[in-house]
This record gives C-alpha cells, sequence and structure tokens, in this order.
C-alpha cells in the first residue's frame, strides 16, 4: 500500500487543510497528556516550515452540539508552547470568521478551529459541510490514521473537492502496520487482551492464518475459558460469543497455531484497589469473584511463548492495570516486548488503552511502535481499506 506523501514544497505558499487528531484528555482546561498533539509536530514543522500556510482541524470528545469544555482553545496554546511560534485559533470551523482568519495567513502560519464535531454534519459526511471546510483551501494532507476508518466529513468528505495527500505520521502507521499485517517475519506473535472478543473478531479472523502464536489475555480470555467448559465465575464473558471462541479454538489447531490462554489468573469480588486480591488457577475461580489480571504462572507461560518471537503485534491490556493490585501482568508483556525489541523483533503495539498501559510500564519508547489508532487500527488489521486512506492511495 503506498501513499501520495505530502513534500514539504507542496504545501510552499498554499493554504494547506490538515486533519489532526488533538483528542486529548482536557479536564479543567488542563491536558493531561499531550501524547496526540506531539505525534503530529513533524508533520506540522515540517510544511509550516517551508510557507505553508496551515489550517488544522480536529475533533475533540463526543459533544451534543456546541460543548465549552470541549473547546480545542487549550490545545492551540499547548501546541504554542511545544512549537514555539504563534497558533491562531477560532472558535468555528466553517463561515466568515474562519475563512477570514484563512485569508489573512501568511508563509508559516498556523490556524487551528474549533472542534469540528460541534457540527453534527461532520459525522453525517455531509456534502456541503465537507465543501465549506474545503473550499479556502488549495490542499488537503491526511495525518490523522486514528480517525482514518471514520468516513466523516473532515477526514473523508474534503478529500472529493481538494489534492489530497498523507502527513508523516500516517504514513509511518501505514507502512508499519503493513509490514505486519502483510509481510511478517515468522516466528509472528498476536498478542490479543482488554475486555471484549467483539472488538477483535475481524482481527483473529484475518491474521489466524498469519500468525505462529496467538495469546488471549485480559477480559476476553474468559469468554475462550467458558467456551473450554470452565466455570468463571463472575467475570467478565461475552456470552453471544463463545460458539465463536469454540471456532476460532478449533480453527487454531487445524491451522497450526499455537494458543496460550491463561492458567491462573488474580481475582477479587470487585475491581478497585482496595480489594482483597488472590490468584488462583483457572479452574479454581470462586463463584463470587472475577478475574482482573493474569497470574503469575501465566505470565511465565506468555514470556515464554513469545522467546525467539520476530514480530508482534499487541492489542489489549492483560487485566485492569489501571488499578496497582492488577496491572502484573499488562507490565510483564510490555517488559518482554521490550526485550524482544532489543533482540532486533519488530514489536508493533496498537489501540489506545493498550498504549496507555505500555506508557504506564515505562516502556513507550523501548519498542518498535506504538499506534495512535484505536478502532483504526483494528480495522486496519482486519484488512479493510479505510475511508480516510483510500484517497491517499497513489494509483
Amino acid at each position: 500500500m503506498k501513499l501520495k506523501r505530502v513534500k514539504p514544497d507542496q504545501a510552499k505558499g498554499k493554504r494547506v487543510l490538515a486533519r489532526v487528531d488533538f483528542n486529548v484528555p482536557i479536564k479543567g482546561g488542563r491536558i493531561s497528556d499531550d501524547g496526540r498533539i506531539v505525534s503530529h509536530l513533524e508533520m506540522i514543522d515540517a510544511l509550516s516550515g517551508a510557507g505553508g500556510r496551515l489550517t488544522l482541524v480536529s475533533h475533540l470528545g463526543r459533544p451534543k452540539g456546541k460543548t465549552p469544555e470541549l473547546s480545542l482553545k487549550p490545545v492551540a496554546t499547548r501546541l504554542e508552547e511545544l512549537i514555539e511560534k504563534p497558533v491562531t485559533f477560532v472558535h468555528d470551523c466553517i463561515g466568515d470568521e474562519v475563512n477570514a482568519a484563512i485569508s489573512s495567513l501568511k508563509d508559516g502560519d498556523i490556524l487551528l478551529l474549533e472542534n469540528v464535531r460541534f457540527y453534527p454534519q461532520e459525522e453525517k459526511n455531509d456534502p456541503q459541510f465537507a465543501k465549506a471546510l474545503a473550499l479556502p483551501h488549495q490542499m488537503f494532507v491526511m495525518d490523522a490514521f486514528s480517525a482514518a476508518h471514520r468516513a466523516h466529513a473532515s477526514t473523508r468528505g474534503v478529500a472529493e473537492y481538494l489534492p489530497s495527500f498523507a502527513g508523516s505520521l500516517m504514513c509511518r502507521e501505514v507502512e508499519i502496520l503493513s509490514v505486519v499485517r502483510d509481510d511478517p517475519k515468522h516466528p509472528f506473535a498476536l498478542i490479543l487482551g482488554g475486555a471484549k472478543v467483539s472488538d477483535k473478531i475481524g482481527v483473529i479472523e484475518n491474521m489466524l492464518s498469519k500468525v505462529d502464536v496467538l495469546i488471549i489475555g485480559g477480559g476476553m480470555a474468559f469468554t475462550f475459558l467458558a467456551a473450554q467448559g470452565l466455570s468463571i465465575g463472575r467475570s467478565l464473558c461475552e456470552h453471544d460469543k463463545i460458539d465463536f471462541a469454540k471456532e476460532m479454538l478449533k480453527s487454531a489447531k487445524d491451522k497450526g497455531v499455537k494458543l496460550f490462554l491463561p492458567v491462573d489468573v488474580a481475582v477479587a469480588n470487585e475491581a478497585n484497589e482496595s480489594a482483597e486480591r488472590r490468584i488462583v488457577p483457572i479452574d479454581q475461580i470462586p463463584e463470587d469473584q472475577m478475574g482482573l489480571d493474569i497470574g503469575p504462572e501465566t505470565i511465565k507461560l506468555f514470556c515464554q511463548a513469545l522467546t525467539g518471537i520476530k514480530t508482534v503485534l499487541w492489542n489489549g491490556p492483560m487485566g485492569v492495570f489501571e488499578l496497582p493490585p492488577f496491572k502484573n501482568g499488562t507490565e510483564a508483556i510490555a517488559k518482554k516486548l521490550s526485550e524482544l525489541t532489543a533482540e532486533g523483533a519488530l514489536t508493533v503495539v496498537g489501540g489506545g488503552d493498550t498504549a496507555a498501559a505500555i506508557k504506564a510500564a515505562g516502556c513507550e519508547r523501548a519498542v518498535s511502535h506504538v499506534s495512535t489508532g484505536g478502532g483504526a487500527t483494528l480495522e486496519f488489521m482486519e484488512g479493510k481499506l479505510l475511508p480516510g486512506i483510500e484517497p491517499l492511495l497513489e494509483k
């Protein structure tokens, strides 16, 4: 998959609309994690530095109409600090005020528009709204891989009206994820966790014939354990996905895939920091308890299964890592991936929760790539052509 990568000199003197993902956590006007802003700095620096007149557009949260606490104004302030140059902010996305601000831009200037989801037309990919966003500009750069699975006005619609290119973050994501999906070095391990099997069905179906090792932890593991007839107490289980789990267990066996499930778990009667934590074998989960992390024997098993692996894709934590008593499994996998990276393996972490988990474990910079995408990463690994990527393909 080859994308039309934007070259900085293409932007010189032009009005450039760039879709970014500044969907960062903001509370009381303060940004607690600016990672998503930082991920776009390479593109912003390159195009602004080359003399592009840059307009940035992003969403933030899920507003119902114009919601002041979901304004992107604090992002403009933080972006100014990061790039050490002025960022103009307008409290709208389309209209006379926006058009005037865009017209007044000089070479190298940067403008940030207000939260594009303040308009319901954004998520409907309304053609007139997309046209209004696009027409003050001369080219479009799509750099928000994490929003590329959504056919919205600012991710897909504007590409109908402007010459469209991929930014540096988009190119990096597609290049690395394409290697993992289409041409991985073997042995290749897929590690899946998180809460729901239903979120991962497409990935399992598409990747099962490509992987050598499949490791399943987190809440979704209990659906597979239930499919084996085990009693899982009050652990998370998608009962309507048990038949799918049975099919996947059989399919993995038929394809010669080495599939690993937990052999012990950390249980408690509720998911909170003060709950009494116990380690039990997987076939001895008390009826009134729930599994909230993989246990020490499972950690050993999973880490041994990863020894010698050349390519790893990890999506979904091994437990409720946000609570200190239940973070051990996720931290252990993060550290194992760090070791594999040092040995020359390609280690890719995908998904918002998993990215947060590996950052919390202090291993964010010790793996090959942490994808900015959550749903976008999963859909890409399912083999789908994402709507925000389609207009960027080299013909």
